[in-house]
């Protein structure tokens, strides 16, 4: 699945996910004429990951990406979210 804000509902986007094997998720823009069906549920989960990297990016250290090694920026996202979890 690919949940995604209205921005990206084009008809273009839904055929190349689809013919990927991924189920679109995007909620139908108000000017079109005719709708998709999408999976409300699902759409409403979308809001828990975005603010899930919200609280990440509180961290000034993720937000900037200061760790040029992929596994140090890694263990800081760990660490960032082991706190976040703990409070």
């Amino acid at each position: 699945m690919l949940a995604a804000d209205r921005a990206y509902d084009s008809d273009a986007l839904r055929q190349m996910l689809i013919a990927q094997g991924t189920t679109p998720v995007i909620p139908n823009a108000p000017y079109r004429k005719r709708l998709h069906p999408f999976d409300r549920n699902a759409y409403k989960r979308r809001n828990l990951v975005e603010r899930a990297f919200c609280r990440l990016k509180d961290f000034r250290r993720i937000a900037t990406r200061y760790d040029k090694l992929a596994a140090t920026y890694q263990a800081a996202i760990s660490l960032a979210a082991i706190i976040i979890w703990w409070l």
